[in-house]
């Protein structure tokens, strides 16, 4: 018997809409920002995210679905869209015009542990703000994320920020991590253990080991430089949309810089980050791109779709019923032009009789049916009955849109 892939998911029409809800929304407020759409492919060669993402990241270690392909060349599933991003600019030569704002919308793969709102196939909305080095793009970007969340109706979320320092400051922040952690080895987990010599960071954003030392652990000492960046973002921020400064904030890949941030709200059963991003000052450059600061972040869209507050618009839906076959022409004909007019309207199914047609409008939870034989034909009439409460009319073709609209 044919079976889903575990972590995989067929969406039917309810969570389909759901997903689609959010992706209509954050195109209305990019389009507010001034954000445009770039299409990424699916496929890109592995090293673009190894170079990217870090190579002692879990998304490069375990995460990837990555294979060699026909030509011999390691190719990998987009696990995020940033590196294709940042690939995409440097290809196409922006360097005329460097600063550029990029949305992407589009399914991600990681071998990952399914969880609720966290498939091995998710969706992505993303945003990177490519040239601009001022603290005012860091905070136009989580305005533009809080302008997402508010109209999609997300309750009670929480805005999380740090700064985690520049190549400056972050070196001596790591040595005091070393340091610390080193002391506390025999308490971290198996992951953290390995990842202590290599990117102690790391160490504080493990969902087991991260919440155990949020009020020992040390604090990132930041150079006047990163300090003066990241008072100005908390500046342009102030009065806007409510935050909360997290020492202990930290990004789980390697490429971020200075400022980093977290939308979080509770869900049942799922983890509690909806969103983040932050700053990559150094990214471009280190894939062979020009030295061009970006700032960006991506989003869940799955996760944010559970998190968000949907209220069902209820449109009147219409099934359109022949009795008998000299009828059939006349009722598909009005079936198009009950859409052409903006109603739901479903039928055609005039193989069956009448019983049947009946039930399968019941079915899919039609308001109306229409009901047309040889003697509507004949008058130019039809017989409409209204499912919830049973009372049924006959009217004439020409007023049936304006008693559509006037049934409760």
């Amino acid at each position: 018997m044919a079976k889903l892939l575990r972590g995989f998911r067929d969406l039917f029409e309810t969570e389909a809409q759901k997903l689609t809800k959010v992706e209509r929304i954050s195109r209305d407020i990019f389009k507010i920002y001034g954000v445009n759409e770039l299409r990424l492919p699916t496929l890109e060669l592995k090293e673009i995210f190894i170079k990217a993402t870090g190579q002692t990241t879990d998304i490069v270690q375990k995460e990837m679905y990555a294979f060699e392909d026909g030509g011999g060349r390691l190719v990998a599933m987009r696990p995020e869209g940033t590196p294709g991003v940042a690939r995409a600019y440097i290809e196409n030569n922006f360097q005329a015009n460097p600063v550029q704002k990029f949305f992407y919308i589009g399914n991600m793969f990681r071998a990952e542990r399914p969880q609720a709102g966290r498939y091995r196939e998710f969706e992505q909305i993303g945003v990177e703000y490519i040239g601009n080095a001022s603290p005012a793009a860091d905070a136009e970007v989580i305005l533009m994320l809080k302008a997402i969340f508010d109209k999609l109706g997300v309750k009670n979320y929480k805005v999380k920020i740090n700064s985690i320092g520049c190549k400056e400051c972050r070196p001596k922040f790591r040595e005091d991590l070393i340091k610390f952690f080193t002391l506390q080895k025999d308490s971290l987990c198996e992951k953290c253990q390995t990842r202590l010599e290599v990117n102690p960071l790391r160490v504080l954003d493990c969902k087991i080991d991260g919440p155990k030392f949020t009020q020992s652990a040390p604090k990132q000492v930041l150079c006047p430089s990163c300090q003066k960046h990241f008072d100005e973002v908390k500046k342009y921020l102030e009065g806007k949309v409510p935050f909360e400064v997290d020492p202990c904030l930290v990004r789980g890949l390697d490429y971020y810089t200075k400022t980093v941030f977290e939308f979080q709200a509770d869900i049942a059963g799922a983890q509690n980050a909806l969103a983040a991003g932050g700053r990559y000052d150094d990214l471009i450059a280190s894939m062979g791109g020009p030295k061009v600061p970006a700032v960006g972040w991506a989003l869940g869209a799955e996760r944010v779709a559970l998190a968000s507050t949907f209220e069902e618009i209820k449109t009147k839906k219409v099934f359109v019923v022949s009795v008998e076959e000299s009828s059939n022409s006349y009722a598909f004909n009005l079936l198009q032009d009950l859409r052409d007019n903006g109603f739901t309207a479903e039928g055609g199914l005039f193989d069956k009789n009448l019983k049947a047609q009946m039930k399968q409008a019941n079915k899919i939870g039609a308001d109306f049916a229409i009901i047309i034989g040889g003697n509507e034909v004949a008058k130019n009439t039809l017989l409409l009955k209204n499912l919830n409460s049973g009372k049924q009319k006959e009217i004439v073709y020409q007023d049936l849109f304006t008693a559509l609209k006037e049934e409760k």
